[in-house]
């Protein structure tokens, strides 16, 4: 496979579009969603437009398709900006008109559910970035993350290197949204460990596949988007785990069967998103927190020294469903530097 494209990136004073690829939510809690667009105005200089069905809960994966199509042919539209994951984007794939996407290519933002749509352009032959989702990570209580800010801006505007740089403090706790008290200070953060390196003796630089770890199981079930296994071959594996707090068996059940199809000793580096560790139903605390975490770490190595034990990895890089929030470019080259202790993406 060819390496996928950069497309070209917005300049402050752009209009973007802001759709609901995955779920209407912004208009079930429309704070979270309006404190990101005023944040997308003030704070970035870009105009936000919306689509029929970004505020639209229940809408059909055609409309939602729609909206895509709309939001790629527009020549006026220089990026766009997925509002917030869901779970069904998987439906919206089958009615994607990759000629048209691949015709007008541009920058989009969107991770969890957005997976889908960032592995259709990925293999369309367009970069796209996965983070920078407008009500979680611009629509932040009290202010957007600095890590996260300078992530989202380099990506949004620069082209080039970025050095990610490991968070000394993380969180992963949330407010509720349809109380606006959630909204009147920052989300409580903890101090963290840096990133955690194995077979860290390597050099390995690559274009990135990957996303979040339930919704790649759901494509490769679906048998979509994923290509011949041996296209991966020397491919940067990059991962994470959602608000639903998969259990370390499950995590490592869908890596065995990665590994079964040959897909995990195509990729000599993997980078493994800090996991969420709590939800409103699953309300971790204290050890707690870090025995789920400890597990899944357990349960990624137990897969890659079954099926590729030669693999680098580095775990609890701060990209996903984590606070602050690092892009990673899908289909972008990715620099792992073990023995700098060095990640540097390309955006």
């Amino acid at each position: 496979m060819t390496d996928p494209s950069y497309p070209a990136k917005p300049r402050p004073g752009d209009p973007v579009a802001v759709l609901s690829p995955a779920a209407g939510l912004p208009g079930v809690f429309p704070q979270p969603y309006e404190l990101g667009l005023r944040r997308l105005r003030e704070d970035f200089g870009l105009e936000p437009v919306e689509y029929p069905t970004t505020r639209t809960m229940g809408a059909t994966p055609e409309e939602r398709a729609a909206d895509v199509h709309a939001a790629f042919a527009d020549p006026a539209i220089k990026a766009v900006i997925a509002s917030i994951g869901g779970e069904d984007q998987l439906t919206v794939l089958p009615h994607l008109d990759r000629d048209l996407i691949r015709a007008h290519p541009k920058p989009f933002f969107g991770y969890s559910d957005n997976t889908n749509l960032l592995l259709f352009l990925r293999n369309s032959g367009i970069v796209g970035y996965h983070g920078g989702s407008l009500m979680v990570e611009l629509g932040r209580p009290g202010a957007l993350h600095p890590l996260t800010a300078d992530s989202l801006r380099a990506a949004l505007f620069t082209s080039g290197p970025y050095e990610l740089t490991p968070a000394s403090t993380s969180g992963d706790v949330n407010g509720l949204w349809q109380d606006p008290r959630t909204f009147e200070s920052e989300p409580e953060m903890e101090p963290v460990d840096g990133w955690s390196w194995h077979n860290g003796d390597q050099v390995v630089e690559g274009i990135s596949w990957g996303g979040n770890l339930e919704i790649l199981s759901w494509l490769l079930m679906a048998d979509r988007e994923v290509l011949p296994t041996a296209a991966y071959a020397g491919d940067v594996l990059f991962l994470e785990t959602s608000e639903d707090m998969p259990p370390a068996r499950e995590v490592y059940w869908i890596l065995r069967n990665m590994g079964e199809r040959g897909l995990l000793r195509q990729f000599p580096a993997v980078l493994m998103g800090r996991a969420k560790s709590w939800s409103f139903e699953k309300p971790l605390a204290g050890e707690e927190k870090a025995a789920y975490r400890r597990d899944q770490r357990e349960a990624v190595l137990r897969a890659f020294r079954e099926y590729a034990p030669d693999a680098m990895l580095v775990f609890d890089v701060d990209f996903g469903h984590t606070d602050p929030q690092l892009v990673i470019p899908v289909g972008g080259r990715v620099r792992v530097d073990g023995p700098a202790r060095r990640i540097t993406v390309t955006y």
